[in-house]
């Protein structure tokens, strides 16, 4: 049985979906993929359902009904593949900025005793491609302040490029999860280093889309901001 399921939340992803999965299945390790799309109304979804027709019992489609959020689609993809019995499950985006061939490495620092392993930004230098200097700055000094309010220590945790053990998302109560933006990323980092699970890093090159329109919001800025303080807190109270 294949051990890893690659989950890609989209909308809006019609111009990176049928090259993003077919990326996926190119690498030598064997992976299925999990696409949870959010109504998308650009016709993502019938491409996928088009392509399952190539890959069958190996794309998988979970639509939602309306735009929920990042943290929502992850949870719900976290739930479908713990069910049907996945080792190790990543997150990835679907434009590209995480590169596909990267999922192996993720996966063999799992293999090697890491429980969750993150594609890393910032553990070696500063690697991002295409960003302006605002949107680095901004980025980088969010895992800064994060690491200040939580005291993790993890150089990139706003990351979304990940690699679950099964044990790790069985653990934290996903019905609790409150955040949907990058707040999400972290909360889960921060979950997972609460309970004490060994999280690894592993340096990557991040390369900004060239298709399709980014997601960020000022909103999930704040909520980012915010979230950070509140988790604190709930840690603090043992409340989390």
């Amino acid at each position: 049985m294949v051990q890893g399921v690659v989950i890609i939340p989209t909308y809006n992803e019609i111009e990176n979906i049928e090259a993003i999965i077919t990326a996926v299945f190119d690498l030598s390790t064997s992976f299925h993929v999990l696409i949870v799309d959010d109504n998308s109304p650009d016709g993502t979804a019938s491409k996928v359902r088009e392509m399952q027709e190539q890959f069958e019992n190996r794309l998988f489609l979970e639509v939602r009904t309306k735009k929920s959020g990042l943290g929502t689609a992850y949870v719900h993809g976290f739930k479908w593949a713990l069910s049907r019995g996945y080792e190790y499950i990543f997150e990835m985006d679907a434009d590209f900025s995480h590169n596909p061939n990267d999922l192996e490495k993720l996966l063999l620092a799992c293999q090697n005793g890491a429980d969750l392993a993150i594609g890393s930004r910032y553990s070696n230098g500063v690697n991002v491609v295409n960003w302006p200097l605002s949107r680095v700055l901004l980025s980088y000094f969010a895992s800064v302040y994060v690491r200040i309010i939580t005291g993790m220590k993890i150089a990139d945790a706003t990351a979304g490029f990940k690699c679950y053990r099964r044990i790790v998302l069985e653990t934290i109560n996903l019905d609790k999860i409150k955040f949907v933006g990058y707040a999400f990323q972290i909360e889960m980092k921060y979950r997972a280093f609460v309970k004490k699970f060994h999280i690894v890093e592993v340096p990557i090159i991040f390369t900004d889309r060239t298709k399709g329109q980014s997601k960020m919001s000022g909103g999930i800025i704040r909520e980012a901001v915010v979230g950070v303080i509140l988790l604190r807190l709930r840690k603090i109270f043992n409340t989390l």
